[in-house]
């Protein structure tokens, strides 16, 4: 039995999943939930809304432009998101770090300043975290250069032991330099597979067709990193713009969560970026996304 795409149909652009127990939750940017949008799950395919995961923001921000939230789990009763927000003394969206002892929330920011807010290069966006085989917890971003005119670039660091700060200097991987990445590359998300490292990223403008995801493998979490080419996952006739990937796998099955949007819906944001389920396979070292279908005939 198949499953119908979008499997959440409103605005929940940026979507991340993490599995707890026999539920998955979701987590989106802004939107009619709250700062940080939430679902749950027991299947992948149907969603039920639980709210605002971070109800109160930092003194260092406001509320309006809650980006890209990415959830760490280190222990059943311990969560760490996080997310990119505007900094209100720079004017750049930096990126925040919360901690909850429950995945629904609520997440507590109490810092007084970002985690990460690389002022000089427009801000920073769209943290991910990724823990390796050895249990070394690592984070990526981007820094925000399309908003000055500047190069973009994949940033990664080591985080300490409680994700809580960035240990050493951070590393460039890679930023855009194929002609389909247009003016960006962002949306990090690094999956290790058989001992090889695979970093995802998406490229071009969020709201235009030619937004997709491209491919890099990595000789180990902080790079080098070789592209592969050509997108992975790009528009078809069913969606438009699919990006912002992460990657759940479920048994010996991997699915690519992403957002995507109505290709009718040029210009406009109602419903806006909705989520989307594709499975992804492989041949050897090199991944293969189903395109975005409607009608899909697989099944979680």
């Amino acid at each position: 039995m198949g499953f119908s795409n979008p499997v959440y149909g409103n605005n929940f652009a940026d979507p991340d999943v993490i599995a707890v127990g026999d539920e998955y939750y979701a987590f989106a940017t802004n939107g009619p939930l709250g700062n940080l949008q939430t679902l749950r799950s027991k299947d992948l395919v149907t969603w039920e809304q639980v709210g605002d995961a971070l109800p109160r923001l930092p003194a260092w921000t406001s509320p309006g432009r809650v980006w890209a939230p990415e959830i760490a789990v280190h222990a059943p009763d311990r969560y760490v998101a996080y997310y990119t927000t505007a900094h209100n003394e720079s004017h750049r969206q930096c990126i925040g770090v919360a901690v909850a002892s429950k995945p629904e929330g609520p997440y507590v920011d109490t810092s007084s300043a970002p985690l990460i807010c690389q002022q000089d290069e427009g801000g920073s966006i769209d943290a991910s975290p990724f823990e390796d085989s050895t249990g070394q917890r690592w984070l990526y971003w981007k820094n925000d250069g399309n908003a000055i005119g500047v190069d973009t670039w994949i940033y990664v660091s080591k985080l300490s032991a409680d994700g809580l700060r960035l240990e050493g200097e951070p590393t460039r991987l890679i930023k855009q330099d194929l002609p389909w990445e247009g003016n960006l590359v962002e949306a990090p998300y690094m999956l290790e597979r058989n001992g090889t490292f695979h970093l995802f990223y998406s490229a071009n403008a969020f709201d235009k067709p030619s937004y997709a995801v491209g491919h890099a493998v990595c000789e180990s979490p902080s790079g080098p990193c070789r592209k592969s080419g050509d997108p992975i996952l790009s528009s078809s006739d069913d969606a438009a713009g699919p990006g912002h990937n992460m990657v759940l796998r479920k048994g010996d099955r991997y699915w690519f969560v992403y957002h995507a949007w109505d290709p009718a819906l040029v210009g406009v944001d109602p419903p806006g970026r909705t989520m989307w389920l594709s499975e992804l396979t492989w041949d050897g070292d090199q991944p293969h996304v189903q395109p975005p279908l409607h009608q899909n005939p697989a099944h979680p």
